[in-house]
């Protein structure tokens, strides 16, 4: 079934910007799995759900009709990005550069005031502090790109420098 490209999510689109393609191959996966389902499972219960409610009357008072129908909407703008983002994937190669600099992909052992924080570098989408998953694009990440192991990175923030020495890469 075609599905329908509205003008304003193509301006939309086209409005956002460059868009950020790394991605771990686990996050392709998972997007391709949505997509999948989303074709095959919830497209369909939805759009007869529009069908079903369209045909109990007024439309413009039909308040079933236009939450179907914007559940329907919901469903096909997530398959248009979804097939976007998945044309568009670089695919995340762990490991370093063939001279061990570090890379997207690549894990980093930092060094701040005597603590050790292990880092990996990714695309902006599955980036996560918290869980030691820094966006290359980040201040930090971006610092970080072609170092080497022993090499200092300096952060600044507005109150401070904070310095890194890169201890390990992988």
């Amino acid at each position: 079934m075609q599905i329908p490209k509205r003008k304003s999510e193509e301006d939309r689109r086209n409005l956002a910007g460059p868009v950020d393609n790394y991605v771990t191959r686990a996050r392709l996966e998972g997007w391709k799995k949505e997509l999948i389902r989303l074709k095959t499972v919830d497209h369909r219960p939805a759009a007869e759900e529009v069908a079903r409610t369209q045909a109990m009357g007024d439309l413009s008072e039909n308040a079933g009709y236009q939450d179907a129908k914007w559940r329907l909407r919901k469903i096909n703008a997530r398959i248009l990005s979804l097939n976007e983002m998945i044309k568009n994937a670089v695919v995340i190669e762990t490991g370093t550069n063939p001279d061990g600099s570090i890379k997207v992909g690549s894990t980093v052992i930092l060094e701040q005031n005597g603590q050790e924080n292990t880092f990996i570098i990714l695309g902006t989408s599955e980036s996560n502090p918290l869980q030691g998953r820094i966006s290359y694009s980040s201040p930090l990440g971006s610092l970080l790109l072609n170092k080497h192991a022993g090499d200092t990175v300096q952060v600044k923030t507005l109150n401070a420098e904070i310095n890194y020495k890169i201890l390990r890469v992988s």
